[in-house]
This record gives structure tokens, C-alpha cells and sequence, in this order.
């Protein structure tokens, strides 16, 4: 190996840059570095950000995200060697949320799986998907053929009034319901669009070319109800949806039971089993897991964050996985673990903040209630 070879791999891998890092700058936003990318964390402040998604519109940038298709004679009983839900039954134009499972059952990202017709649409983590994508070129068969499409960005438009601000520039988002897709135009681009999202507010993602996305940002944020929001507002939204994040909430050592995601495992798959970690999952179904993912409502005013250790009297129990100030329940709430056990919503345990103890209740997830707009009797 050359000197100059040996200094090159010593060298941290550079920040990537958003296709619409300048329209973020041109707007103010802060940036910080997030899964290897500068991320615009706000604009005009967090909380206002926050409490504008509840009540209007907000667009969000998570182009970070990876979007795989896969393609090719049984695409979807592949993939089900991999996840534990039911993909092969998914109709053209259903979603359906999944997790990727390491040979033990634990989580090796959670995703979207999206039967587009001709594909298998799959969006997964910014941070891990380099990882993913190795895993699933590794463990899927030859035939079935795999493309990241790098060329494409990924929006996501927030709240109760994203459906009227999208619907005028793309009519057909009007007639998707909760967990449904299509495919659409705009100015002569192909678009993909979902009623979606992770904040738990009515909302849509939308994936679009990259030489498109300026222009399309431009013309929502022209509409009175939408302003762009930045990562911390997604953050503070997804926490009091009870939704976790990979990477914090949920990782490899994490199975989907203690994860609190039996619903991630289709009733099929609970009956055949067939993924990875299967005895594991389906045993910790039926018997109970030795801890599980819960909720925390926080007295007082001062947040508790991750990496907090949760006690029962001075015996350490858990820990804290996520946690801050939310904005729509006007207190402090975080997600963690704890034994099975202590998981019943009002058990009351304490945190250790700072050297201190402080008085923290087990609750039910979502700490402020879902608004998907879901199929009428469905």
C-alpha cells in the first residue's frame, strides 16, 4: 500500500449533500449532519414547525431515504424470506409496513414494501441503506433484480391539509386512502405518490426525479397552507405518534415483539412462519417477550433523553431510547425498555437524569391519537 493510499482510508467519508441543499440554504435552514447527509433540523423553530404540521401543511426533504425497487419472477416471496409480512397477498397499489430481519430475528431496519405492479417498491432507513442494500443483493436470489434509484428524491407532505395543497397539483392524491399508492405525472415528470408518512398526521410521500424536486417544493410552498419543516419537527412529531426510529428505538438486537411491532407480522406468517428468527419471534408472540418497547410520561418539565437509565426503587430496569419536549402534549414524553413486567401503562418508575431521579409513568402509545385517513369501514 502507497502513503498516499493508507492517509485516504483514514479519511472520515465526506458529508453527502440533499439534491435540494441549496433550496434549503436559500430558506434559511439550519443544517446538521444526519445518516451522512447535512439536514435541514429547522427553519423558523422547532416548536412552531411542530405545532404548523398539526394544524396545516408542512413539507419535509427525507431524500436521505433509500428507494429500491425489486423486480423479476417472484420479487415478493423473496422478500418475504427476509421480512415477516405477508407481501406476496399485496395488492397493486397497497403498502404495507415491514422490518428487515437478521438470521436471529433481530431488526435489521424497518421499511415500506409497496407492490407498484411491474415492482416491488421498498423505501428504507438513510442511515442503514447502504447496509440493507448489500444484505438484500446477498440473500435474494439471482433472478430477481434489484435497483436503487439513486435519481430519484423522496418528499413528504404533512397534516390535515396536505391532501387539498397536493391534490391541486396532483388530482389523483385525492383518491388514495391510508397505505394506498398510485402513479401520477407533473409537468411531464413520473411521479409516485402514497398516503403516507411518519409523523402521524394525514399526509403523503412523494417520489419524484431529482431535476424536478426545486420546482415541485416551489409549488407547494407558493400554496398559503404549506411551510417547509426540518428534521427536529419530524422528530418531535414521529415521538408523540409513539413511532420509533431506527437506530435508536429499534436495532439488530431488537426483535419485532420487543419492539412492540406484532402487527409488522401478517397473520400468514405467524401460521407458516418461513423468515429468519421465526422461533424466536412467534415463541415471544405467544409467551411474551422479556421486555418491551413502552411509552413515558415525565413529571416536571425537564426532558429526559436517550441513553437515560429507567430504575424501579435502585434497581436499573432499562433505558431510555428516545425522548424530548412535545410540543402537542405540552410536557416532556420519551420511549424506552423495560421488563415485561414493569410494562402495563401506569407503572410508575423513575428516570436518572443528571445524577437525579426523576418520577416517570409507563403510558400507552401514541401519546396524541393518529389522524390517517383510512378506507371507510376499514
Amino acid at each position: 500500500m502507497r502513503e498516499d493510499e493508507e492517509v485516504a482510508t483514514e479519511i472520515a467519508p465526506e458529508t453527502a449533500t440533499l439534491p435540494l441543499d441549496a433550496w434549503h440554504r436559500a430558506k434559511d435552514a439550519r443544517m446538521v449532519e444526519f445518516a451522512g447527509y447535512w439536514m435541514p433540523i429547522q427553519y423558523e423553530g422547532i416548536m412552531a414547525e411542530h405545532m404548523w404540521v398539526r394544524e396545516h401543511a408542512g413539507l419535509f426533504d427525507v431524500s436521505h431515504m433509500g428507494q429500491i425497487s425489486l423486480s423479476g419472477d417472484g420479487a415478493a416471496e423473496a422478500l418475504e424470506t427476509l421480512v415477516p409480512g405477508d407481501i406476496s397477498a399485496l395488492k397493486p397499489g397497497r403498502m404495507r409496513y415491514s422490518l428487515l430481519l437478521a438470521e436471529d430475528g433481530g431488526i435489521l431496519d424497518d421499511l415500506m414494501v409497496t407492490n407498484e405492479g411491474d415492482q416491488i417498491g421498498i423505501v428504507v432507513n438513510g442511515a442503514v441503506k447502504w447496509e440493507d442494500i448489500g444484505y438484500l443483493r446477498e440473500n435474494l436470489p439471482d433472478d430477481i433484480t434489484l435497483n436503487h434509484n439513486e435519481d430519484y428524491g423522496l418528499l413528504a407532505l404533512q397534516g390535515p391539509k396536505a391532501v387539498a395543497a397536493l391534490s391541486r397539483l396532483v388530482p389523483e392524491a385525492a383518491g388514495l386512502v391510508f397505505m394506498q399508492a398510485a402513479k401520477a405525472t407533473w409537468n411531464g415528470h413520473a411521479i409516485a405518490l402514497s398516503r403516507s408518512g411518519y409523523t402521524g398526521e394525514d399526509g403523503f410521500e412523494i417520489s419524484l426525479p431529482n431535476e424536478a424536486l426545486a420546482d415541485f417544493a416551489d409549488a407547494l410552498c407558493a400554496m398559503e397552507e404549506v411551510k417547509p419543516i426540518g428534521l427536529g419537527a419530524r422528530d418531535s412529531l414521529r415521538l408523540e405518534a409513539g413511532l420509533p426510529l431506527y437506530g435508536h428505538d429499534l436495532d439488530e438486537g431488537i426483535d419485532p415483539i420487543e419492539g412492540d411491532l406484532a402487527f409488522a407480522i401478517s397473520k400468514r406468517r405467524r401460521e407458516e412462519g418461513g423468515f429468519p428468527g421465526a422461533a424466536r419471534i412467534l415463541g415471544h408472540l405467544a409467551d411474551g417477550s422479556p421486555r418491551k418497547r413502552v411509552g413515558l410520561l415525565i413529571e416536571g418539565k425537564m426532558p429526559v433523553r436517550e441513553g437515560a437509565k429507567l430504575f424501579d426503587g435502585n434497581t436499573e430496569i432499562g433505558v431510555v431510547t428516545s425522548g424530548g419536549f412535545a410540543p402537542s402534549v405540552g410536557a416532556p414524553i420519551a420511549m424506552g425498555y423495560v421488563p415485561r413486567d414493569h410494562a402495563a401503562p401506569g407503572t410508575a418508575i423513575a428516570a436518572e437524569v443528571r445524577g437525579k431521579r426523576v418520577p416517570v409513568t409507563v403510558a400507552a402509545t401514541p401519546f396524541v391519537p393518529h389522524n390517517y385517513v383510512r378506507k371507510q369501514g376499514g
